[in-house]
């Protein structure tokens, strides 16, 4: 089963009738991205915990890069595919700046003060194509000339929906498109319409790294989540009949990520263990979770590792919470 930010949902927490303590949701989304849904999934009473599993840092913009663009604003490409929040930031500025420029060369050669004013505006060369509300939003926020061009979003916010679009589904071969990313990411709409013949150049603004402090950031954490099953106040029976904490993630690299730290403390864990007759508890394994994950891709690779999960479209946090009140995937 798939959610999407179209499935409608109370603000009612999920309750387990033998189970005093919250539900535990772990999101691990970038910093700059996660607040929406934590302060959501908090108002519907869940214990929510940061833990960011990805960081985004800006990549020096390359001549090949600056070469892209030009050639974009000359209007070599029939669309501009924008994929995230970040890369529509990093790619605006790059181009308002290439704007201004144009606009310095041009200031002497303008006729009048209404010439002048009319070179204000960016003035978009293709359609300009967003995936997801957020990233619409920054598109909009810049001086766009909304009289010719409009920010076009898919309905469903992933490559499958970006595939259905008119202005997608109709690119045929000999046709260009460029893509405002983050390095690495998905490949379905690339490797599809490669397939068709279309010509396909890319940015990537920023790359995606694994937080310094992550490892330690989990650690502390199942350390305080272990730790409830020795606390007087905490009956047995309730941290046994708790629900299993669950991991939003919304990339295969937060994954990999996850399961690197999960694996790793585990394994520490163990080795410490060896030096003392009983440990106080056993460390928790990728199993003891269940996962929130986003779209077919990283689905499969939760289900082939035989993990629980539910399978989202979108990342609203709307979507994310009625899935979690929703019947489980499992694949174990």
């Amino acid at each position: 089963m798939s959610w999407s930010s179209s499935t409608p949902s109370a603000l009612n927490p999920p309750v387990d009738k033998h189970s005093s303590l919250p539900q535990v949701v772990i999101n691990t989304r970038p910093v700059e991205r996660a607040a929406p849904l934590t302060q959501h999934l908090q108002a519907a009473g869940m214990s929510v915990v940061d833990m960011p599993m990805l960081t985004l840092e800006a990549r020096p913009t390359s001549e090949q890069d600056m070469t892209l663009m030009h050639q974009w604003i000359a209007g070599d490409y029939q669309a501009l595919v924008i994929v995230s929040p970040t890369a529509a930031a990093s790619g605006l500025a790059v181009w308002q700046a290439l704007e201004r420029e144009r606009q310095t060369q041009n200031s002497e050669k303008a006729a009048s003060e209404q010439e002048t004013a009319q070179c204000q505006q960016l003035k978009a060369p293709s359609h300009l194509i967003a995936v997801g509300e957020a990233t619409a939003a920054v598109l909009n926020a810049a001086k766009l000339d909304a009289a010719n061009y409009q920010v076009l979003q898919p309905l469903i916010a992933n490559n499958e929906g970006m595939l259905a679009m008119p202005e997608i589904d109709s690119l045929q071969a000999g046709d260009k498109l460029l893509v405002w990313r983050g390095l690495g990411g998905r490949r379905l709409l690339v490797n599809t319409l490669q397939a068709r013949g279309v010509h396909i150049d890319s940015i990537a603004w920023y790359e995606r790294k694994m937080p310094s402090d992550a490892r330690v950031q989990y650690e502390k954490w199942q350390a305080q989540f272990l730790a409830q099953k020795t606390e007087p106040q905490t009956p047995q029976s309730a941290f046994e009949s708790q629900p299993k904490p669950i991991v939003i993630v919304s990339s295969g690299t937060a994954f990999e990520h996850w399961q690197v730290i999960v694996k790793e403390v585990a394994e520490q864990s163990v080795e410490s263990s060896l030096t003392v007759d009983r440990p106080a508890s056993l460390p928790l394994k990728l199993t003891d979770f269940t996962y929130v994950v986003l779209g077919e891709r990283l689905a499969n690779m939760v289900a082939a590792r035989g993990l629980s999960y539910w399978r989202v479209e979108d990342l609203a946090p709307e979507t994310i919470f009625a899935a979690i009140r929703s019947p489980l995937v499992n694949s174990n």
